[in-house]
């Protein structure tokens, strides 16, 4: 038998074991609420379905160019420039098979053995691995409860070092929904200025925002068109998970590497759901719009409830997320979930699948049914005041 020794280092698992653990368990379980995935449970708008088929009925069932459809990038170069001030060119845009594969072919393309990459606290685990893959060096910057979990550019400061190359930015964030504000993306980008940084930010959640906040593209700052690469898909705004269909907005001397590298990795991104994605640019705002004030409802019960429980949690400013701290039931969060999962039939993620080592929060999502939360939270809420009994 060939030994699992001989894998590649690169390889060796992030963190599955867990999320393995969870699962299994919920293999022999009935009644379960699931508020753990990022999938939203909306359908995809009838309107960007029908582009879809239409296109695959007309043709559109050979390669594109590695980039992508023409009209598909021109539409993404006018929506940047118009909605969030970034001004790229079609020719500086790349359709990729996610916002996961443009995060991968980023990295690839920027970072070389040893450079260190900056990730902010916690994080969408899958960083992780990319950077590995790249050969880079994790350096983490922890955001806070206390800050809502927006990302601060004085504790960036503090983790800079003369091999400090990539700066990566989700914001708003997942797991934590934070949402960092203009005036701190501002001393960012000047810090990045400072100290030639390249930065990566991933914007797919950036329809999404809760209260009528703000929200900042950071290539749009001063110093900063030159070094940001933007990635977004349509995934989660538009509840298009299962297309896979995300992009990348680079500056010009990182293209002709990056188009390789996207069409080593997958040769094109089918075209037939580049035209649903042209459909959704076109006319998916009204869809946006009342998915999301279903999301801010959900939200606001999911708060409430949590206020309820004596469960603290930093307010998230956008995305599909609540990073709640359970260090108060006196359970670590591995344990929470699984004893939640076992005993309630709610199935939550813990912070440690989020690159968090405190093992004290756990991550809930607003992508179930209102009346689905309505019966997890009151299940939460029972348990909770169950494992408090003295």
């Amino acid at each position: 038998m060939v030994a699992a020794s001989r894998l590649a280092a690169r390889a060796v698992s992030v963190k599955s074991s867990f999320r393995t653990r969870m699962l299994e368990l919920a293999a022999g379980l009935n009644d379960i609420i699931a508020l753990g995935r990022g999938d939203p449970d909306f359908e995809t708008p009838p309107a960007i379905v029908a582009a879809g088929a239409d296109a695959l009925i007309g043709g559109y069932t050979h390669y594109s160019p590695p980039p992508g459809l023409p009209e598909l990038r021109e539409a993404i170069a006018f929506q940047l420039k118009l909605n969030n001030n970034v001004k790229y060119s079609a020719d500086q845009i790349i359709v990729t098979n996610g916002a996961q594969e443009a995060l991968l072919i980023s990295i690839l393309a920027l970072v070389d053995s040893g450079d260190e990459v900056i990730l902010q606290t916690p994080r969408f685990n899958a960083f992780d691995y990319m950077v590995k893959l790249a050969g880079g060096r994790i350096v983490d910057v922890p955001t806070l409860e206390a800050d809502d979990y927006a990302l601060r550019a004085d504790a960036i400061r503090g983790a800079l070092t003369k091999c400090s190359k990539l700066l990566v930015i989700a914001n708003p964030n997942n797991p934590t929904g934070g949402l960092t504000p203009r005036a701190e993306l501002e001393r960012i980008a000047k810090l990045a200025v400072e100290h030639d940084l390249l930065v990566i930010s991933d914007e797919i959640y950036e329809k999404l925002i809760f209260g009528g906040a703000e929200h900042v593209s950071l290539g749009a700052l001063d110093g900063m068109s030159e070094r940001t690469v933007t990635v977004n898909g349509f995934s989660k705004a538009y509840a298009m998970t299962g297309w896979r269909v995300g992009y990348l907005a680079a500056p010009v001397w990182m293209m002709e590497s990056a188009v390789e590298i996207k069409h080593t990795l997958s040769i094109c991104t089918p075209p037939a759901l580049q035209r649903g994605a042209l459909a959704a640019l076109k006319s998916g705002d009204e869809a946006v719009a009342s998915m999301l004030a279903e999301y801010e409802r959900r939200l606001d019960l999911v708060l409430s409830r949590l206020d309820d429980m004596g469960i603290s949690y930093g307010r998230p400013g956008g995305g599909m997320y609540v990073y709640a701290n359970i260090s108060s039931t006196g359970l670590d969060a591995e344990t929470f979930c699984l004893e939640l999962l076992r005993r309630e039939r709610v199935m939550v993620f813990p912070g440690t699948m989020f690159a968090d080592p405190a093992n004290r929060h756990i991550r809930i999502t607003l992508l179930s049914p209102f009346g689905s939360m309505e019966k997890a939270l009151a299940r939460m809420q029972r348990f909770v005041e169950r494992v408090r009994e003295p």
